[in-house]
């Protein structure tokens, strides 16, 4: 079996070291455990796709949120939302290989974010420092607390204008196989409590589990973070 190598631990080692934190309840924590598996699949086959998200814009992110499924009736009604998982790079200001992802939600609201299609995939690439601490601790509101634009699409696509390098968060979409850049402001970015002390444990918060080394990945997470590391292994500044 093949490991990413994760300085001198295995990413396969840490995954095989998972310990009991979800198999504390089993039954809560497998809807958590399907929504990381389907957000590998769906990083996956996005990765797989040349004309999607720029090489350069994945090489200097510093988290990827990933929503898989989110199905545009969820937002007719104020205060319905999305879930998902954030990943983020490891070790001091985001610099290292990819880590042990935390639950998000999104939340809406607005018809403006019905962009057809039954279900919706929902990408957004975290840009800088201030960005992804800012999302560990508190809700964010795309376009007020911190700047969000429509990512560029295509991995030769100029990543260097002047919208690009303000955004501190880039979202994308995904429906009914079409991918494109798609503005959310407005929609707010949330850790998703509840489901982080399903998946971890009831002392689990997303700042510990993205922070803290000692906070193993579910084997569900395995196809989610292995992507990204073959993609973007290395942080460029």
């Amino acid at each position: 079996m093949n490991y990413i190598t994760c300085g001198t631990v295995t990413l396969g080692g840490i995954l095989a070291l998972v310990p009991s934190m979800s198999a504390r309840n089993p039954s809560e924590a497998r809807t958590e455990q399907d929504r990381l598996q389907n957000a590998g699949k769906v990083m996956q086959e996005i990765l797989n796709v040349p004309d999607y998200i720029p090489q350069d814009l994945l090489d200097k992110a510093r988290c990827v949120i990933v929503m898989p499924s989110v199905l545009k009736a969820a937002f007719v009604v104020g205060g319905s939302y999305g879930r998902g998982t954030m990943v983020c790079r490891t070790g001091k200001n985001f610099t290292g290989p990819w880590g042990t992802p935390a639950m998000y939600a999104l939340e809406g609201g607005s018809v403006g974010l019905q962009i057809g299609g039954e279900a919706t995939d929902f990408v957004f690439l975290v840009m800088n420092d201030r960005g992804a601490s800012s999302l560990l601790h508190s809700k964010v509101k795309l376009g007020a607390d911190a700047s969000a634009a429509a990512g560029p699409k295509g991995r030769a696509a100029s990543a260097d204008t002047d919208a690009y390098m303000r955004a501190e968060i880039l979202s994308y979409s995904r429906a009914r196989g079409a991918f494109a850049g798609v503005s959310l402001e407005g929609s707010t970015l949330r850790p998703d409590d509840d489901a982080n002390r399903k998946l971890y444990g009831p002392s689990a918060t997303a700042a510990k589990i993205i922070l803290e080394s000692d906070v193993p990945a579910p084997d569900a997470a395995h196809d989610l973070i292995a992507s990204l590391q073959n993609s973007s292994p290395h942080l460029n500044r």
